[in-house]
């Protein structure tokens, strides 16, 4: 006579979810270190536990990648009266929010404006393509209308031309001649006048030089609130109020 299949012990509901998110915990692992993403800026004999994305991780991640792009798709129907004319042709930017929440489309209008890091800036000029974007990406830059004096003193500390891919100092001017002699624009003199006015050759003297990297501002300067700068938060249109935060992050 065959013997009756005994009964399976029983498993409760918690053990059952914690075998789960260790399956889980161990494929991601395992993924990671494949794409040779874990410890790649550590030694290759110590890593962290902590740098391993939990399940949950990824999937906030992915939630908060989708809320944004819905943001972005409502702030771009903004109807026009909402859009405060602009008192300046000339605007400089600063980036100031924006890493694992960021949608792709969100980091390839920042990327456009030519603002990859955190506090880096630009100058623009203020066009209706310009506006566009920036209404895009407001939780994630401030800008407004920066004076003579910071225009003169961002390009005298900060500027900077790419050469062959390079930074180099804007220290000597037979480098700016070489490269911008044909418009007339042989030292760093005539590149701050060009830059203020913005002259009929703008847009070649700012992608000569890189994007302003500004020094990480004071304690509670930027206090990380995506909200408008007018609604007590940190982004989007300061107007002639930039013009104390450019001094504070020069």
């Amino acid at each position: 006579m065959a013997e009756e299949g005994q009964p399976l012990p029983y498993v409760s509901e918690i053990v059952l979810k914690k075998r789960k998110v260790r399956d889980e915990l161990a494929i991601t692992r395992r993924t990671q270190l494949e794409l040779g993403k874990y410890g790649a800026k550590k030694s290759k004999n110590h890593s962290h536990v902590s740098d391993i994305k939990r399940p949950e991780q990824f999937i906030k991640e992915f939630r908060d990648k989708e809320l944004d792009l819905i943001r972005m798709k409502q702030r771009a129907k903004r109807p026009k009266s909402m859009i405060p004319n602009l008192q300046s042709k000339l605007l400089f930017i600063i980036r100031i929010q924006g890493k694992n929440d960021m949608h792709p489309k969100t980091r390839k209008i920042l990327y456009n404006l030519r603002l990859r890091k955190v506090f880096s800036g630009v100058f623009v000029k203020a066009t209706e393509g310009v506006i566009d974007m920036l209404q895009k990406v407001e939780p994630y830059v401030t800008y407004g209308y920066p004076n003579l004096k910071n225009v003169k003193e961002l390009v005298y500390k900060k500027g900077y031309a790419r050469i062959d891919k390079k930074a180099v100092p804007l220290t000597d001017n037979n480098i700016i001649e070489q490269t911008l002699g044909k418009y007339g624009i042989i030292c760093i003199e005539d590149i701050i006048h060009e830059v203020a006015n913005v002259g009929p050759h703008f847009k070649e003297v700012v992608h000569f030089m890189g994007p302003f990297m500004l020094s990480k501002p004071e304690d509670g300067l930027i206090q990380g609130k995506k909200q408008t700068y007018k609604e007590g938060g940190d982004a989007g249109n300061r107007e002639d109020e930039i013009n104390d935060l450019i001094r504070k992050m020069n």
